[in-house]
């Protein structure tokens, strides 16, 4: 490991990258009674650390070979940063991305001289694709993370952290994918100074180190969530597995909601927005000192990107205060009768804001009522208020952590339908581009009835769909079939309450 030591302190990234501020986050260090700063790695010029181990990978190829050129398979902030340092050195640069990229980022690999392939709906197929043309021209595959030169590239952000602040360290939080960053961070950081914790943050849906350290062996995850798209990676690589099992303390995992109170807490102190994968080191941070009570401590989080998409900012918005555990989501039902609302209003208190209130009739001696309730206390006042509604016979399903709840029956709150017979409800992740509800519809063909469908961008890669379906009971193995054949990646709602309650 000695020898990561060497090849960090020889990275060529300074052509490209710039030493990036090492920021106090002066609010959030006040709230959690501890001392946070924030390494901004959003400032780089293409708005994230990853143009360092691009640049080191391609600034020590042989003439020889990088006069072929370099291809790399990515949908976002490594297909930049290989296109910015294949630029710098003047070779070509293949970029193979999903045809499921957004624009901007499609827009934004372009302007830096990059060469775009469009192929396949995943990263996996991208990666393959890049991989036959990489054979095919005899050009250098950069690896986005598993790759010793990316690994030093990425490394130098520990070597600016600890010029930055010589005072002890109790923790670095570091943002994980594939494990590039943490590798290089970690490497550095325990060969200097061993008693600083290296914790990597990933999203609970994305899990891909967490579960390789947990097993002892890399997996390959069945399916990733899509909100932190920066991080959703199936399985890490071979050699930052190897450096994470030596160096790294431990990792947390952090829900959607969390990820956008950070990016709020980013907000409150800076005056930027960080994408979703770049706020999980401040997420996970707030999370480690919450469970182990520490105080008066210094902890860096490193911000490790800001390649938002403008539309996904409402989403952000909508999630942070559930995440900060400064709202409820209650589904509560009250008698059907003059005066329930007034009533049930007097009972919440006048001492507390309700941010959503959605109901409509159902029938004559019941309203269900799904509301948002703003909480000064968190989760303590949380628990208190659906105590209190309970003592007061209202019966009270709490939807705060409900991922179908807050990501589609919120909007659509319309009553009971009449009867519907064996209808089945899933959750599904579209993929953003023509034709992907015309192939849904196309493989179902006329055999099942859509009894409900709702969809919401989010300004992601992929889409969030709701759909209920008439399926008789001799007819489910054949749905499930359809199913499999999709290939969509999919969630059974059926027996969630908040599909009980307003849309049954």
């Amino acid at each position: 490991m000695k020898q990561y030591i060497e090849k960090i302190l020889k990275a060529r990234v300074y052509d490209v990258a710039q030493q990036t501020p090492l920021d106090l986050m002066r609010n959030l260090s006040q709230r959690l009674n501890n001392h946070v700063m924030l390494k901004r790695e959003d400032l780089q010029s293409v708005f994230s650390f990853k143009l360092r181990g691009a640049y080191n990978k391609i600034v020590n190829l042989p003439p020889e070979v990088a006069e072929k050129g370099v291809i790399t398979a990515s949908a976002g902030n490594h297909a930049q940063g290989v296109a910015l340092a294949a630029s710098k050195r003047g070779i070509p640069a293949l970029i193979v991305m999903p045809r499921t990229t957004p624009d901007i980022k499609v827009a934004s690999v372009r302007s830096l001289g990059g060469t775009i392939v469009l192929h396949g709906d995943t990263y996996d197929e991208a990666y393959q694709h890049a991989m036959a043309l990489a054979d095919q021209n005899g050009m250098v595959y950069v690896h986005p993370y598993d790759d010793p030169d990316v690994i030093a590239g990425q490394g130098t952000v520990a070597m600016e952290i600890l010029r930055q602040h010589i005072d002890p360290l109790h923790a670095i939080f570091v943002p994980v994918g594939g494990g590039g960053l943490i590798a290089g961070v970690a490497v550095y950081v325990k060969n200097l100074w061993p008693d600083i914790k290296v914790i990597g943050v990933e999203p609970e849906d994305a899990a891909s180190m967490y579960e390789a350290l947990r097993s002892g062996e890399r997996t390959v995850l069945s399916h990733v969530g899509i909100f932190a798209d920066g991080v959703a990676v199936r399985q890490v690589g071979k050699e930052t597995f190897r450096i994470a099992q030596r160096y790294v303390d431990e990792i947390i995992l952090v829900d959607t909601d969390e990820i956008c109170a950070a990016i709020k807490d980013i907000f409150d102190d800076t005056r930027s927005i960080a994408e979703p994968a770049g706020a999980l080191a401040v997420a996970g941070l707030k999370k480690y000192v919450e469970r182990e009570s520490v105080s008066a401590q210094r902890m860096v989080a490193i911000d490790s990107g800001a390649n938002m998409n403008f539309g996904r900012l409402r989403h952000v918005a909508e999630r942070a205060e559930v995440g900060e555990r400064h709202e409820a989501i209650l589904a509560v039902t009250i008698p059907e009768r003059p005066g329930s609302f007034s009533e049930f209003c007097h009972m919440i208190g006048t001492d507390r804001n309700i941010t959503e209130f959605n109901y409509r009739y159902a029938d004559a001696t019941t309203a269900h009522v799904f509301v948002g309730i703003k909480l000064a206390q968190g989760d303590a006042e949380r628990h208190e208020l659906v105590r209190c509604l309970k003592a007061a016979a209202y019966p009270v399903v709490d939807m705060t952590d409900n991922e179908m709840a807050k990501l589609h029956v919120r909007y659509m709150v319309g009553g009971h339908p009449p009867m519907i017979e064996h209808e089945r409800v899933y959750r599904f992740e579209f993929p953003e581009r023509p034709g992907a509800l015309l192939r849904f519809l196309d493989k179902m063909g006329r055999r099942w009835n859509i009894s409900l469908f709702h969809y919401r961008n989010h300004g992601a890669a992929y889409g969030r769909v709701l759909v209920g379906v008439q399926v008789s009971p001799a007819e489910v193995a054949a749905f499930q079939d359809y199913l499999a054949d999709l290939s969509y990646a999919y969630e059974d709602e059926t027996g969630n309450p908040a599909y009980r309650l307003f849309l049954s």
